[in-house]
């Protein structure tokens, strides 16, 4: 149960150390992790989670922000009392585990984005911002289909991959899914950068440039791996190639980790 009393659903497989704890995006679900859990479940208790208003987690929340999505983290690591975790986030995921780690001491040996977090120095000009969200509140579906086939998929993400996606995204709850993309939007991904000291591997696609410089002006242990010719679902549209870059991740993360004692 998260700290407001949305009943948070979550799945534990494997065993062994660090815990990788994964977050999903916008509109998804723990599902959209199953081919990572059968890759790691054998070496590392794996652990996915349906955030607030999504998969079979509770919709009985008023303000569905970024910070509320990690307090559904944070509550699902502290119910299961882990002691060292690797977060994993994928899009709007990235920021719900930089908030997560915030609240986390001692607990987090580091984070690996998903296609997030790309420049946390680039924010959305106002208006723009505003004129995306006013269409959202019109027309939730038709807005939210087109804004995804316009800039999450690369031509060879598969059509009835495309569909499935597109279809969820616009099932959902328009009240929970605007306010949460607002917040995310909105969330101060530079100054959460700053607080954290965990390693940070991002795995990101080729589908918009990533700023490590810019990043690294806020976090110096920022790191990122590119991963070329997907779309923004790279777990799902080609996940045998992205849990290499998964498990490399984790082994940078683990020979980075320090001993967790302390601010992450």
């Amino acid at each position: 149960m998260s700290t407001d009393g949305v009943q948070i659903r979550c799945a534990v497989t494997g065993a062994g150390e660090p815990t990788l704890v994964f977050v999903h995006c916008w509109t998804g679900d723990r599902g959209f992790w199953d081919a990572q859990v059968a890759r790691f479940a054998p070496a590392h208790r794996v652990v996915t989670l349906d955030l607030a208003g999504h998969g079979e987690s509770g919709r009985n929340r008023r303000a569905w922000t970024i910070a509320a999505f990690a307090d559904d983290v944070r509550a699902v690591v502290e119910r299961l009392d882990l002691p060292r975790v690797i977060l994993i986030g994928h899009s709007m995921g990235g920021p719900v585990i930089l908030e997560a780690a915030r609240g986390l001491p001692g607990r987090v040996a580091g984070l690996i984005p998903v296609d997030t977090l790309r420049n946390v120095e680039e924010r959305w000009p106002p208006a723009q911002m505003d004129g995306v969200l006013a269409g959202f509140r019109a027309d939730f579906a038709g807005s939210a289909s087109r804004f995804m086939r316009e800039r999450l998929f690369a031509p060879s993400t598969d059509a009835r991959l495309v569909e499935r996606l597109v279809a969820r995204a616009v099932a959902a709850s328009p009240d929970m899914a605007i306010a949460a993309i607002e917040s995310t939007w909105r969330y101060d991904s530079a100054a959460a950068f700053r607080e954290v000291r965990a390693p940070i591997v991002a795995i990101n696609t080729d589908l918009q440039p990533t700023d490590v410089a810019a990043n690294r002006r806020h976090a110096p242990q920022f790191e990122a791996a590119i991963m070329k010719g997907v779309g923004h679902y790279p777990m799902l549209e080609a996940p045998e190639r992205f849990n290499e870059y998964l498990a490399d991740a984790v082994a940078r993360v683990m020979a980075r980790s320090e001993p967790l004692a302390g601010r992450q």
